[in-house]
């Protein structure tokens, strides 16, 4: 069965009404209301990042501002968040994985995305006058020594860069990322772009996110026949 197919025939409404059961009403619309502030019209992509701590702190920074999607690389390492660091936020966020950075890009231009490399060496757009209403835009992330990949400099269609007042060139990744995605969330969120997910993606997000609340939710969701 299709997602359509199982949108139109009203079974995804029926899973999420029957495990939302087995919840406090309070928590089902704390779910609802959350995922009411996430968006995928900007995405994060990380290429090959070695440090626990980094991928720990970038899946905090797009729960907290309400970025529903990460794409990493893993060509070299894989991305591994430290358990104690994340503390569950991983469970609300959708990490793809992907083997080359070639095939991130071209995966995520099929679905309209801009290519937006972070870099301090470019004198492109800042976080203030960066257009976020010109279309959907996937930010990258370089690694914490080398910086963006060649590649994506290459592949990137607009840059941005936070501007720095002292002799520090730049910030660490988690600290850039913290920034950028608190600035173009807001931003986004003030214009009159339709930054939402669509519905039926946050009716299936709703429901993952309903079982991941409810103990036992594969065995109760088989108990009541679906």
């Amino acid at each position: 069965m299709t997602k359509n197919t199982e949108n139109n025939d009203g079974l995804l409404a029926r899973k999420i009404e029957y495990i939302s059961g087995f919840m406090l009403p309070e928590r089902a619309e704390v779910l609802r209301a959350t995922l009411a502030r996430r968006t995928r019209y900007m995405t994060v992509c990380m290429e090959n990042t070695f440090h626990p701590q980094n991928a720990s702190a970038l899946v905090r920074n797009c729960e907290a501002f309400g970025i529903q999607d990460i794409h990493t690389v893993e060509a070299l390492c894989k991305f591994s968040p430290n358990v104690n660091i994340v503390r569950g936020t991983d469970k609300w966020v959708d990490i793809h994985k992907t083997g080359s950075t070639g095939d991130l890009i071209a995966a995520l231009r099929a679905k309209g995305y801009r290519i937006v490399a972070t870099s301090p060496h470019t004198d492109d757009r800042t976080p203030e006058n960066f257009d976020v209403t010109a279309g959907r835009f996937a930010l990258f992330f370089g690694t914490e020594h080398a910086g963006i990949s060649d590649e994506v400099m290459r592949c990137a269609d607009e840059f941005i860069r936070i501007p720095m007042c002292g002799f520090v060139e730049s910030l660490n990744v988690s600290a850039s990322a913290a920034i950028l995605l608190y600035t173009l969330s807001t931003r986004l969120r003030e214009s009159s772009v339709d930054w939402r997910i669509p519905e039926d993606e946050r009716d299936e997000i709703l429901l993952r996110w309903m079982k991941t609340t409810v103990r036992d939710a594969e065995r109760i969701m088989k108990r009541g026949g679906f």
